[in-house]
């Protein structure tokens, strides 16, 4: 990629960290403002940002509810990750939807973001990814189940309900999977990690030892 873009990326980066409402915790909606951009990837449409908004370094995830990489990822990296580098403040994570394995994959996203209109994003990304089942598309994710697991969470039913039904964040996930596309993501997991001077990614469920690598190199 050409330096000068990433660079003229970063910086737009640190122009709307100084004017965009961004919260800490992870549980708080995030109200898009179209200009969330890391190294040239628009993440203005994807989660909420986990960890603090003004760390130097981003991880971009793009990512599957159905992927089985995906969840090893999940459950085997990302702990650690959490633990060294986000929670100290150091990185961020922000996550896109690739959601393209199955038929129930695009739903399980825009449920996601019902959620978030409930301040209840990650933990139902969370969820997701706790309850996954094998083989893809057996119905683990589907409409009901995906509004059992919002039961589960507390979330007002009505307002899930309403959101899922009537599809009103499916033009948001297609936009995440328009957004991998365009980067060259071609299969999930996929993480692009951006700092103020450089850009890296990373194909697949590596092992933490591989992102401590790259990230301590961007310190």
């Amino acid at each position: 990629m050409n330096k000068n873009i990433v660079i003229i990326g970063v910086i737009i980066v640190a122009i709307v960290a100084g004017i965009a409402a961004f919260s800490s915790s992870p549980t708080e909606t995030v109200t898009l403002d179209m200009g969330r951009t890391h190294g040239t990837i628009s993440t203005d449409m994807g989660s909420p940002i986990l960890g603090n908004p003004s760390a130097p370094i981003t991880i971009v995830e793009f990512g599957d509810y159905q992927c089985e990489s995906c969840y090893h990822w999940f459950h085997n990296t990302k702990p650690a990750i959490i633990q060294e580098y986000i929670e100290p403040g150091t990185v961020n994570l922000v996550f896109v939807d690739l959601a393209f394995l199955g038929r129930d994959s695009p739903i399980a996203a825009q449920a996601s973001y019902c959620a978030e209109d409930q301040e209840m994003y990650w933990e139902y990304h969370n969820l997701l990814y706790t309850s996954q089942e094998s083989p893809i598309d057996n119905g683990w994710a589907n409409s009901e189940r995906l509004k059992a697991f919002a039961f589960s969470l507390g979330l007002d039913m009505e307002l899930f309900e309403t959101c899922l039904d009537s599809e009103k964040y499916s033009k948001r996930v297609q936009f995440n999977i328009q957004q991998a596309r365009e980067h060259g993501v071609r299969g999930t997991p996929g993480f692009f990690i951006v700092s103020s001077d450089s850009q890296q990614q990373i194909n697949g469920a590596q092992p933490f030892s591989v992102f401590k690598k790259i990230l301590d190199s961007m310190i």
